[in-house]
């Protein structure tokens, strides 16, 4: 490849990609993953590694978990998915992104090793080995890597981590990771390895029984985070931070914890980065409380996390959030609820995988809706979604583009109503 334009034309366009067409660029095995491992000399091995996987906030967990590692001193690398503007997002050191160079470089060695073994791999199971093989070249201490979808069989999961990290299980993926809490449960518990600590961010009846009976299988200890840590409701701070107190057996351990991320559901996330923050303790790693602190403080200043209730604009109040299933949608309705306004204007598109009926049920009747799309293959014609919502008593019009959708929110919102982006990854990515 001669440009980094090039090289990212190959790869959206050559290589078949999950974000763009679905379920057909899933791989149901790790063989590609294994294989492309060998051609680049086993770079995983090189590096110690943190795995995090969930339904909901495994994003957010990830970036704070490096902000703090960062924060303690260590070179850390940061590997997510998908990226919101920029593809180099995926691949962190630090909080930089991979050079466009290192994209190229890697491409054109792969092309070339490939002329031989003849892999067709997946856009993911191609951006997993170059997450690896970068973090190799940048001889990073630890890398915290977050699973695409599922985790069993996830590119990502050739590593044997120090820790592996599951935040939740709720509804998503079901065509792929199985229609029952339990089904997708297991596929996430893929990750648990053998004599390998697991946290689990939230308890629920339906799913724990999964987790210690995989656990228990691997001689994993097991640690559900919400029975050692819990966090009172955020206060937004006169810095616009978010303040919560932890508390553990009743007594205040974190008091006036601040966070630069003010979604209200991070109190589920920051008890399960907790509990995995003792667990590397009590390993030997070196993370103060001044580090922890520090790295809930500076989130985004040091991992360039973006999309989670995101403030775009003032007057009006505009706001974005990634939230898109109905685990993630419930907490975003209870957060606008929580805003104050005086009209509620609401730009939505959805994917078309996704279980829409039930996200549109839980949106508010009581906002004017912009109905839109994404320009993926995969999203679902505004059209369309207008006429779903019409049965949940949502009222509002179609736009052709995010873009169009959001100029006429704001043409129509007052200076004292709310905005609100979302539905889809992939609409916050064309706002941001």
């Amino acid at each position: 490849m001669k440009t980094y334009q090039e090289t990212l034309n190959y790869l959206y366009s050559q290589l078949p990609m999950f974000q763009r067409t679905g379920a057909a660029a899933y791989k149901d095995n790790l063989d590609n993953t294994i294989r492309l491992d060998e051609m680049f000399d086993f770079p995983h091995r090189t590096f110690k590694s943190i795995h995090v996987a969930g339904t909901n906030g495994k994003g957010s967990v990830s970036h704070i978990i490096a902000s703090i590692l960062q924060e303690a001193g260590y070179k850390t690398g940061l590997y997510t998915s998908p990226h919101l503007k920029d593809f180099r997002e995926r691949i962190r050191v630090n909080g930089e992104m991979i050079t466009e160079e290192a994209v190229v470089q890697f491409t054109d060695l792969f092309l070339s090793n490939n002329e031989i073994q003849k892999l067709e791999p997946s856009f993911f199971e191609l951006t997993v080995s170059m997450a690896f093989d970068y973090f190799r070249s940048q001889k990073v201490d630890v890398a915290v890597i977050e699973v695409g979808l599922g985790g069993r069989l996830d590119s990502t999961n050739i590593i044997t981590p120090e820790v592996s990290v599951i935040t939740n299980i709720s509804f998503d993926h079901q065509a792929l990771l199985g229609n029952t809490l339990p089904l997708i449960a297991a596929e996430k518990a893929g990750i648990i390895k053998p004599s390998i600590p697991v946290v689990i961010g939230e308890s629920a009846t339906e799913t724990n029984a999964v987790f210690e009976q995989i656990a228990s299988k691997a001689q994993s200890p097991i640690a559900f985070a919400d029975q050692y840590y819990k966090a009172t409701f955020g206060m937004l701070t006169t810095e616009g931070k978010q303040s919560m107190n932890i508390f553990s057996e009743g007594e205040v351990v974190y008091p006036d914890l601040k966070l630069d991320l003010l979604g209200i559901y991070q109190r589920f996330n920051v008890p399960t980065v907790l509990k995995t923050i003792d667990i590397l303790n009590e390993k030997g790693w070196d993370l103060s409380e001044d580090s922890i602190r520090k790295g809930l403080m500076s989130t985004i200043k040091n991992t360039g996390l973006m999309g989670r209730w995101q403030i775009l604009g003032h007057n009006p109040l505009t706001i974005c959030d990634t939230g898109h299933n109905p685990a993630g949608i419930k907490l975003v309705v209870e957060q606008i609820n929580q805003t104050d306004f005086v009209k509620l204007h609401f730009v939505i598109g959805m994917v078309n995988d996704k279980d829409q009926n039930e996200v549109l049920s839980l949106l508010p009747t009581n906002a004017y809706y912009y109905f839109t799309k994404a320009n993926i293959p995969r999203a679902t014609q505004p059209e369309e979604l207008a006429a779903k919502a019409t049965k949940f008593g949502l009222k509002g019009n179609s736009y052709p583009s995010v873009r169009q959708a959001l100029y006429e929110a704001l043409a129509n919102a007052g200076k004292n109503d709310l905005v609100f982006v979302g539905g889809s990854t992939f609409v916050v990515a064309e706002v941001l």
